[in-house]
């Protein structure tokens, strides 16, 4: 069983509460689909679960799921399943009986009831494990026991709030991949409330932005990255190259140079952001005697041939058409991040890009290094 959820202009503010917990919220989940609801602590988030799952009461607005206006009707009758970051299991009921405990609640018999629970806990792989106390399991089984028990009551929403947070990174990985294999094999609605973005990008489809209980982006997961509407959507999606500038017929003019980006939607004040995973960087033959913001006529880059200069690592660099935007800098930072490098250059007295790059072979501080923004990755916002 799976349907639609959608929340229509929902907003609730709790009593003696100075600001709104969520505001206007207009969001709709495609059935089967899995929407990521992403935002720093205090931005609404979890509230947006209780409200879907009937736990709190919206003052205005309206859930609906499948279509139905759900206000009035009961949590338990909604066909909602709620998954917490703490697993709250039953500490008294064996692990099968946790899971069968909707079915029980529903009047089904003991046998039935944990015959179908043996089912689900083979689908979160814990076959065997049903007789074992709760104190028994580790945090990762314990979460999966809890999945199990939220897909026994067979909701046609599954809510998510922050469930994998508290686990350890290998541990959270197994999450995500347990998430992939039911959605195949049981296709939920999903609402997941999470502050991680790549947790965010790798198990949605798509990712609702929420900060101070605004909606403030909604798009599939590219769009996040890519076409922010904000600058605080694209900081908040871990970008880190946002140079205010002026864009007008499709240039944005900043301390960088000129930049084009000509599928702006906006004019005048404008922020460019780049995702500093589209910096590309190689290192310099030379230390150059001026900067060039713009490569064009007169203003040659690397050779086509890339001959005196070393590509970083594994990084491939195309030679960049005359249009794409290059500079020269100093390595000013450089901090592992994992197998990566994140790379801090000052290419101008008052502008620093971010880099991405691969570990292996990564610049050294105080090094000269050339950058290109590829044509088409650099996006603008109002600003």
């Amino acid at each position: 069983m799976t349907a639609s959820l959608t929340l229509d202009a929902v907003s609730k503010r709790f009593r003696g509460a100075p600001t709104t917990a969520v505001s206007d919220v207009t969001l709709h989940v495609a059935a089967g689909s899995c929407t990521a609801v992403l935002g720093p602590s205090g931005s609404g988030k979890s509230t947006l679960l209780r409200l879907v799952a009937g736990l709190e009461a919206p003052d205005a607005g309206r859930v609906l799921i499948d279509g139905h206006d759900v206000a009035g009707v009961a949590a338990e009758r909604r066909g909602v399943g709620m998954v917490f970051q703490k697993s709250l299991l039953f500490p008294h009921l064996s692990v099968l009986d946790n899971v069968a405990f909707s079915a029980r609640v529903r009047g089904e018999s003991r046998r039935t009831a944990r015959s179908r629970a043996a089912e689900f806990l083979e689908m979160v792989q814990l076959r065997g494990f049903g007789t074992r106390r709760v104190d028994e399991l580790s945090g990762g089984q314990e979460q999966r026991v809890a999945i199990a028990r939220a897909l026994a009551a067979e909701p046609a929403v599954l809510l998510l709030d922050e469930p994998f947070s508290a686990l350890d990174p290998a541990l959270r990985a197994d999450m995500h991949a347990l998430l992939d294999e039911l959605r195949l094999t049981v296709g939920p609605t999903i609402l997941l409330v999470t502050h991680d973005r790549d947790e965010a990008s790798r198990v949605a489809d798509r990712i609702a932005v929420l900060d101070g209980g605004v909606l403030q982006h909604e798009s599939d997961i590219a769009g996040a990255y890519r076409a922010p509407t904000s600058v605080r959507v694209a900081e908040l999606m871990g970008a880190r190259n946002l140079v205010p500038g002026v864009i007008a017929g499709g240039v944005h003019t900043s301390a960088l140079g000129e930049i084009p980006v000509p599928d702006a939607a906006v004019s005048g004040p404008a922020v460019l952001i780049v995702r500093q995973e589209d910096v590309q960087v190689r290192r310099s033959a030379e230390a150059p005697t001026s900067q060039h913001p713009l490569a064009g006529p007169g203003r040659p880059g690397p050779r086509a041939d890339g001959a005196g200069r070393a590509p970083l690592a594994v990084e491939t660099v195309t030679p960049a058409p005359a249009q794409e935007a290059r500079w020269s800098g100093t390595v000013e930072s450089a901090r592992a991040s994992g197998a990566r490098m994140d790379l801090t250059v000052r290419v101008t007295p008052t502008v620093l890009l971010h880099a991405e790059v691969t570990a292996a072979g990564a610049p050294r501080l105080g090094e000269r290094v050339d950058l290109t923004i590829p044509t088409g990755t650099a996006h603008v916002v109002a600003g």
